[in-house]
């Protein structure tokens, strides 16, 4: 979108949305959907532990629309030393390196990742670059954290990025907010203490009302397939139970908005809604919708079923009695906020850093990375085909 377009899309935007705000690259009443800094359930008798007093080195890459290379808090985190940070835009990449308290800065991330100083790079940039970017960082030996999806909308690219995670031994993490949600963080705790048994059922969704075009690099946003970015929903499966997608059935609705009609963006996409139906690894289904032009309530909400019981939000309903603090969150470093997407900032954060001072995977390790953006993928070519059932590639370390 050209800027002399702005002014007027940020007031459209922010009267009927409410959907812009100080993570924005203009400022505006209200903060983007997601960036709120909602309260979160933390375990307060719980705390922090350090488990090293070694700093990682990482760099930073991206400060756009969502600033979201300054929005998880690494420049907070008592383990990290920001050493470097890169946008394109010379008033971003300033922006960026001062949000950081950082001085040294490159024109790209091609650059950054030449840098022998830095150990981790968070990849920040637009979706379609994730791929390319993170097979950059991880062919420079470093560890590797990004903001979803995983890759943009290629099986082709997904299978190489497992395989290069695979080969080179480092850390791959993909921040999906959802999974440190308060309601997927206390479903997962649930399940895996076997109060649910075997799951049964499981929905998600991501509604985000884009009444107007959201500023983003090259136009990436505008009529994106809402199945191209289906992690935020898919997390209410993936990322409670670790299991994946094995088939899909998905349907979608033409767009009602214009600038999301086939004719006005780069993927010819017609769809402004899709509705996903999976059979799941464990032998249950799932129904997972995204949809960029239905007003209303927005955000993350996850709903599952096992065979003792069930949960929508943090409350469990079923055969068993649970301690209720054992649904809360652990205590954070000091200085490190939960943040926004419902206090997941920092939890994402922590356990990047963690699982490289432990020399493990972190949780959202590329395997559940893909398992959550792949499916998507196909959900969005079995759209195209009027719903056909389609087999799903599957991820997986065993």
């Amino acid at each position: 979108m050209q800027s002399n377009s702005r002014r007027g899309f940020l007031r459209q935007l922010s009267v009927g949305a409410g959907i812009v705000g100080a993570g924005s690259v203009f400022a505006a009443e209200k903060p983007i959907q997601g960036f709120d800094e909602t309260e979160t359930k933390i375990d307060e008798k719980a705390v922090w532990q350090p488990v090293s007093d070694r700093k990682i080195r990482v760099g930073i890459v991206g400060y756009g629309y969502c600033r979201f290379g300054a929005a998880f808090g690494y420049q907070d985190h008592p383990n990290v030393e920001v050493v470097a940070v890169s946008d394109l835009i010379p008033e971003r990449r300033a922006g960026l390196a001062k949000a950081c308290r950082c001085e040294k800065t490159y024109p790209s991330l091609e650059e950054l990742v030449k840098d022998d100083s830095i150990e981790a790079v968070y990849v920040a940039t637009d979706a379609p670059s994730h791929f390319k970017h993170c097979m950059n960082v991880l062919k420079h030996g470093k560890h590797v954290v990004c903001a979803v999806p995983s890759v943009w909308g290629s099986l082709e690219d997904a299978d190489a990025l497992f395989e290069m995670v695979k080969s080179s031994g480092l850390n791959y993490q993909l921040n999906e907010t959802s999974v440190f949600k308060d309601d997927c963080y206390a479903m997962r705790k649930v399940y895996e203490a076997g109060h649910f048994g075997r799951m049964v059922y499981s929905e998600g969704e991501y509604y985000h009302y884009l009444c107007a075009q959201l500023d983003s690099y090259k136009d990436w946003r505008i009529g994106m397939p809402p199945q191209y970015y289906p992690t935020h929903s898919n997390a209410y499966h993936v990322g409670v139970t670790g299991e994946s997608f094995t088939e899909v059935s998905c349907m979608g609705i033409p767009s009602v908005l214009d600038h999301l009609k086939p004719e006005n963006n780069v993927y010819k996409n017609p769809f402004g809604t899709e509705i996903a139906l999976f059979r799941t690894s464990g032998g249950g289904m799932s129904r997972m919708g995204v949809s960029w032009d239905t007003p209303g309530y927005g955000g993350e909400i996850g709903r599952v079923r096992g065979e003792k019981g069930s949960m929508r939000g943090t409350a469990f309903q079923g055969l068993d009695k649970l301690d209720e603090r054992t649904l809360r969150k652990g205590p954070l470093p000091p200085g490190v906020g939960a943040g926004g997407h419902g206090g997941s900032h920092g939890y994402l954060t922590d356990e990047f850093v963690h699982s490289i001072l432990e020399n493990r995977k972190p949780l959202v390790d590329i395997a559940w990375g893909l398992n959550m953006t792949v499916s998507g993928i196909v959900a969005h070519e079995s759209a195209l085909k009027d719903g056909e059932l389609l087999k799903i590639p599957q991820y997986s370390f065993g």
